[in-house]
């Protein structure tokens, strides 16, 4: 019974004759009557969240006081391999240091004791593991204040349980962790490439501000151009990218080293190379333009919609670490949309009518002159998305 998953208890009738009861219990005359078993199914979506944890390199560990075939045979439904089994009672042959040493060769614990739950806890964050760990009674509660993170079961959970813990399920459904670190993963990679497209889509507007005082050349931002591009740069930081969908492999990628920086070296590099790419491309439009003697106003308008057009690349190049533009593009993103819209619209109105041109110093622009700033956005969109795959993908590095 045991083998199948069922607790088991042996269950018999006492007797007594006499005036005065036994002291203890176990003084009565018992009469063996037979075992019973019970059943605590796991719930269908434990072994689909085992195995995402496994793809996503988090470790999961099984902790139970049922007997060892008891433990066995959940463990082999909820698709942990267990190799070895460790009881309490082998638990408290082991000192503190050969815990640490042999803990991370075990995936079940059984027969465990609330106060060897805290041991294993210890021993894993000794071994320099992130622990969470999962509990919903009383006795679990000096392991899940242990814990780096502890989560308890809000439904079923004790009150010392959810107050000692950092998370609380409402659901009390283990695949709702597994979703919290899809969750979290998701958020992580879009805050970096939200930073990174900030370091890459400044690096043209600091260098088009800079050349002119650099060489002389008339200047091609002013102030309306700037609190343009700042219009366009906040939403596609705060809404566009915080929007983005998770990358395909994001629960196949081990976890990150918790030292590891938002920004690393490696994305700061790889922003930088971009933004220098787009702004040789634009200053080299502008400087073509100024020496074949192009009005200043229409020069500026060429170079303006040429950096907008790369800024747009710039945002398709950002949107994944990883998959191509064809990929990412097929990705819905209604934030991204609206941008796209509105910076369109506002292109529009100021190259057609003459206030807007006026406001912002701009000439007109012919068909050959809108062709020249489409294709610099697709030189910067294919040639980054060139580089990025040279790069080895490897962003997260």
């Amino acid at each position: 019974m045991a083998t199948t998953g069922l607790r088991v208890l042996g269950v018999a009738r006492g007797e007594f004759t006499g005036r005065e009861l036994p002291e203890a219990p176990q003084d009565f005359k018992f009469e063996y009557l037979g075992l019973v078993g019970l059943a605590d199914p796991l719930r269908a979506e434990v072994p689909a969240a085992v195995a995402e944890c496994r793809s996503a390199g988090i470790r999961v560990v099984m902790i139970t006081g049922d007997y060892p075939a008891t433990a066995r045979a959940i463990s082999t439904q909820a698709g942990l391999e267990a190799k070895r089994i460790m009881t309490g009672d082998e638990l408290d042959r082991y000192s503190d240091s050969q815990l640490a040493a042999d803990v991370n060769d075990v995936t079940v614990f059984a027969r465990i004791a609330p106060q060897q739950k805290l041991r294993i806890v210890n021993a894993l964050k000794a071994n320099g593991e992130i622990v969470a760990m999962t509990g919903d009674g009383v006795n679990d509660a000096p392991s899940l204040k242990a814990a780096h993170i502890g989560i308890a079961m809000g439904g079923r959970g004790t009150d010392v349980a959810r107050e000692a813990s950092s998370i609380v399920l409402l659901d009390d459904n283990f695949g709702s962790v597994v979703k919290v670190v899809r969750l979290g993963r998701r958020i992580y990679d879009n805050l970096r490439k939200a930073m990174g497209f900030i370091v890459a889509v400044h690096v043209p507007i600091a260098g088009l501000a800079l050349l002119p005082l650099i060489s002389g050349i008339p200047l091609i931002l002013g102030p309306v151009q700037i609190a343009f591009l700042e219009m366009v740069i906040d939403p596609v930081c705060t809404l566009v990218f915080e929007a983005e969908t998770e990358e395909k492999d994001i629960m196949r990628r081990p976890p990150r080293a918790p030292e590891e920086p938002l920004l690393s070296g490696r994305l700061m590099l790889w922003s930088v190379l971009q933004g220098i790419f787009a702004f040789a491309l634009v200053a080299s439009i502008y400087m073509m333009g100024f020496r074949r003697g192009m009005p200043k106003t229409e020069n500026r308008a060429l170079a303006f919609f040429s950096l907008i057009t790369a800024i747009l690349a710039l945002i398709f190049v950002n949107r994944s670490f990883s998959a191509s533009v064809f990929t990412a593009v097929s990705r819905p993103n209604r934030a991204l949309k609206f941008v796209f819209l509105g910076v369109a619209a506002t292109l529009a109105i100021a190259l057609t009518w003459p206030l807007a041109r006026d406001l912002f110093l701009f000439g007109p622009l012919h068909a050959d002159d809108l062709a020249i700033t489409v294709t610099a956005g697709i030189v910067v969109l294919c040639v980054l998305e060139f580089l990025k795959t040279i790069w080895h993908l490897g962003l997260r590095a």
